[in-house]
């Protein structure tokens, strides 16, 4: 698809308004109403470009979520591999029900990348928790994981207005406050053409990988 303003594949929006938000103090958390089921969280102690790709299809797929579209499997490999990014995998009623990536960036900023649910799991009083769980993880940097970050003096995020559009009420009543806004139009990439592209095409096989793998 090529509307005004873009190449194919790509979709030119003529004003997006960007958010950058911010929590100074741990204190200022407030915390989210349980969720109606138990979720737990764990950290992922083996980075995984494919794990990562998948949880961004499965929580952005339906929010926008474009800017990865483009990644080869080694920007995945360079994004994940890092000792100072975190990946938490959110789980209920046995399946995967979102995920959160959070940086510990230098000077005690501590930036939350990407925090969602999966479209099941939305409107279901969950994503509060969610967020409230990201945030006092990201706070506790140095500790978790990242070690010899030290503590963090300020956890951010940005969202915009390609986001769920119950995100920003979500983070204000977390604690969140807008440190800047801007506004500008935005080439995305058209999701309807995600190519979610494999390392390796898995059909360039020879005859002998192609035995190998139905034994």
């Amino acid at each position: 698809m090529t509307s005004p303003g873009g190449t194919a594949g790509t979709v030119g929006l003529p004003a997006v308004t960007e958010w950058t938000m911010e929590m100074l103090d741990a204190a200022d958390l407030r915390p989210a109403p349980l969720p109606g089921g138990e979720m737990t969280f764990t950290l992922a102690g083996r980075p995984s470009a494919e794990v990562n790709r998948a949880l961004y299809a499965l929580v952005g797929a339906r929010v926008c979520w474009t800017d990865r579209f483009g990644w080869s499997h080694a920007d995945w490999c360079a994004w994940v591999e890092r000792p100072e990014l975190s990946t938490w995998i959110a789980m209920a009623e046995g399946t995967v029900a979102g995920f959160f990536e959070v940086e510990a960036q230098p000077g005690g900023d501590t930036e939350i990348h990407l925090v969602g649910l999966g479209h099941a799991f939305v409107g279901r009083g969950y994503g509060g928790y969610l967020v409230e769980q990201c945030v006092r993880r990201a706070w506790r940097r140095g500790e978790l994981w990242a070690p010899g970050a030290g503590p963090a003096t300020r956890v951010w995020l940005r969202t915009s207005s390609l986001d769920h559009p119950n995100a920003m009420a979500n983070y204000r009543r977390r604690g969140f406050k807008v440190a800047a806004e801007t506004v500008a139009p935005k080439l995305v990439p058209d999701p309807r053409t995600a190519p979610w592209p494999l390392p390796h095409d898995p059909r360039a096989v020879s005859g002998r990988d192609e035995e190998e793998l139905i034994t």
